[in-house]
């Protein structure tokens, strides 16, 4: 396999039924058969508001992604339902290219607010949607999903974040100033939890719940897969403490606006007030 150049990645708006049976094999490579979406749901998705974008490199489909209409009784929204990138071509910023041209294109057929949810002890994805896109996170579900047999959730409550995008207020936050100073601000004062390490592990402490500012710092591991391999019931560990922050303060008018490195499989996520 040739590293892809991130200029050589074309993205597509996927229309035929052919493109979609593609889409099809390529959700079970990476996930499986049985968890892909059928092509009868896909192209009625395509010819009723939403859209399926598809990363080519040299006319290979390597990544994909699955948005259709969503409505909260009050608004119509963009649901990003799954992002999809072939195993071989990983780390190779595929997913970021897609979620931008999924911006692009929501904004040009009219939607100002796409959703999604992720695993928020997943800090790959939370590094994209939030640090990189400049997503927000208001809300926590709990076991949104249920029990799920994958690899990645086999046995763990399948707690996630519902992320916002916001079409008209999207801006790259890599490089920005606010970014750069943040990392300077991070204040062992403000952790709402005590962590140690042992093994290369993260382990979760004390939570403190009285602290007075308005900038908060969740530490959370970089390696929840490696942790849920090694160590299950830390793993466990891992999901109701973080369960039991984020239900707290997300209810009482705060919100996680990014996520910062520390060190090495150690990370920090950033609640703030909302204004």
């Amino acid at each position: 396999m040739n590293k892809p150049v991130f200029e050589e990645i074309e993205i597509r708006n996927l229309q035929t039924v052919v493109e979609l049976e593609r889409v099809r094999q390529l959700e079970a490579i990476v996930w499986s058969f049985e968890d892909s979406v059928p092509v009868n749901q896909t192209i009625t998705v395509v010819k009723n508001g939403g859209f399926i974008l598809g990363a080519f490199l040299h006319n290979e489909l390597i990544g994909f992604q699955y948005s259709f209409p969503g409505f909260d009784g009050k608004q119509v929204y963009l649901c990003s339902h799954s992002l999809g990138i072939h195993p071989e071509y990983r780390k190779y910023g595929v997913g970021e290219k897609l979620k931008w041209a999924q911006k692009g294109l929501a904004e040009a057929m009219g939607y100002e607010l796409i959703s999604w949810t992720y695993d928020p002890l997943e800090t790959v994805n939370g590094n994209l949607n939030l640090h990189k896109l400049g997503a927000i996170c208001t809300s926590y579900l709990e076991d949104a999903y249920g029990e799920m047999g994958d690899g990645l959730n086999s046995g763990i409550a399948t707690d996630r974040f519902l992320v916002e995008w916001r079409v008209d207020e999207i801006q790259d936050k890599k490089g920005a100033t606010k970014f750069e100073q943040r990392d300077k601000q991070v204040d062992l004062q403000n952790f709402v939890m005590e962590t140690t390490e042992k093994d290369g592990f993260l382990i979760p402490g004390e939570i403190n719940f009285g602290l007075d500012s308005d900038l908060l710092f969740v530490p959370v591991p970089g390696n929840f897969q490696e942790i849920k391999s090694a160590d299950f019931s830390l793993a466990v560990e891992w999901r109701n403490i973080t369960r039991k922050i984020f239900t707290h303060y997300l209810p009482i008018g705060w919100q996680v606006t990014d996520l910062i490195k520390k060190d090495q499989n150690h990370y920090l996520y950033v609640l703030e007030k909302r204004g």
